[in-house]
């Protein structure tokens, strides 16, 4: 199999003069964690939906192990799974149904369903609530069933929209940990967040968009290396690059100035 599990060439989006993602160049490797990071509106939702055949590009292509997901969709997609921000579930179908029905759309045998199944619901602390409608869930149990779902037949690549938005933070952490298993033992994560720590922690590599555009790529290391500021963190480079130190200075000012009066 090839090692690049995604790739992004020339990869753009626009609406009529507005340009969403622009011609986009990046390479995921196989069993990498990759950390997708910028600011609200900065295009990272529509690059993941460009990438899991959601979104149509307007230019370039988005490969999943070198098959382009526009031309030959059903092969591609036979390889990734997709956890969007707020999961589109079925509410009258139970936790367990809807497992068993991902599971039946990628032909996963049943024998194999039934062990992923309860091992999934198990990590995630689903197993009494399985058999409760979707539609008493909270939205942490929502977002938790919709990653058990995205899992179940063990896709080659993942991708995650937010996918802490919801959850308690031990929920948080065995996502954060069974993720970095999963990488390890060969599948590919590319995670949007928000929450740079989490990223900091867990992302073999982050790339940071602004304005439809990448503006730093790299791990940890690189980052600081080329911000030339050994002791900054995520966060710091994240509010450097995007404008953010300024903001963060103002609202310092607004205080200060509240403090005095």
């Amino acid at each position: 199999m090839n090692s690049t599990s995604i790739k992004l060439h020339n990869l753009a989006k626009s609406y009529r003069k507005h340009v969403a993602v622009n011609n986009l160049n990046v390479e995921v490797e196989r069993g990498e964690l990759f950390g997708f990071l910028g600011p609200n509106g900065a295009g990272k939702t529509t690059t993941i939906k460009m990438l899991t055949g959601l979104l149509e590009p307007t230019n370039g292509e988005a490969l999943i192990y070198g098959i382009d997901i526009w031309k030959h969709p059903i092969e591609a997609k036979k390889k990734i799974a997709y956890v969007p921000d707020q999961p589109n579930l079925y509410p009258k179908l139970t936790g367990w149904d809807y497992l068993e029905f991902i599971a039946s759309v990628f032909r996963v045998p049943n024998e194999k369903f039934q062990t992923k199944a309860k091992e999934l619901l198990d990590i995630f602390n689903l197993t009494e609530q399985a058999h409760d409608l979707i539609e008493s869930y909270s939205h942490g149990m929502k977002q938790k069933i919709a990653i058990c779902g995205a899992l179940v037949h063990e896709p080659d690549v993942l991708f995650l929209d937010e996918p802490t938005v919801g959850l308690d933070p031990k929920s948080a952490r065995n996502l954060k940990n069974l993720l970095r298993n999963l990488c390890d033992n060969g599948m590919t994560a590319f995670v949007s967040t928000h929450i740079l720590e989490i990223a900091e922690q867990m992302c073999d590599r982050v790339g940071i968009i602004l304005d439809g555009n990448i503006i730093a790529l790299g791990s940890m290391e690189e980052l600081k290396s080329q911000s030339q500021k050994a002791d900054q963190s995520l966060e710091d480079i994240f509010l450097e690059l995007t404008g953010g130190e300024e903001q963060k200075a103002l609202i310092s000012e607004i205080s200060s100035n509240g403090d005095t009066k």
